[in-house]
């Protein structure tokens, strides 16, 4: 290979990498990725969705609220121990993301709670929502319907809503 392929080469494999790493959304120094929901189950009328969020400010941001025509009411949750069962609490004030630190909603932690779904959610589809921060506004996302098996590896134990 020629010194210039290999330049061409390493060039094209390094400008492929940056886009692979950009946001799905920016809004002000915040940055949302990795939004997904499961697919609904039969009979199921509530949804939780999951995302990470990316503060590249020198001071916190905070997550205050999220809204979507896909529910009635779209809340903040997270989950708490309580006499050794998990439960699901609305989050009051909304979500603190760090300055220069990441916050990520998963499941058996942080996560948004869409209730009283208007239609299920169906795999393969989207759901749109608006996040709304507390300094850098409001973004428009979508999050990815996933298979309603999905699991990403975390233990919800004993949960009661």
């Amino acid at each position: 290979m020629t010194l210039r392929k290999l330049v061409l080469a390493a060039a094209l494999a390094l400008t492929t990498g940056a886009t692979a790493m950009a946001a799905d959304y920016k809004v002000g120094q915040i940055e949302v990725d990795d939004l997904w929901v499961r697919a609904s189950a039969p009979g199921q009328e509530n949804g939780a969705g999951y995302l990470e969020i990316e503060n590249d400010a020198k001071t916190p941001d905070r997550l205050v609220s999220v809204s979507s025509a896909a529910a009635e009411r779209v809340e903040l949750h997270t989950v708490k121990n309580e006499n050794g069962m998990a439960r699901m609490r609305e989050v009051d004030g909304g979500i603190e993301v760090p300055a220069d630190g990441k916050v990520e909603l998963r499941p058996g932690g942080y996560h948004v709670m869409f209730l009283k779904l208007k239609t299920p959610f169906a795999e393969g589809g989207t759901v749109p929502a608006t996040l709304k921060f507390e300094k850098a506004g409001e973004v428009q996302v979508n999050f990815k319907v996933k298979p309603v098996s999905h699991n990403p590896g975390m233990d919800h134990g004993h949960m009661k809503h």
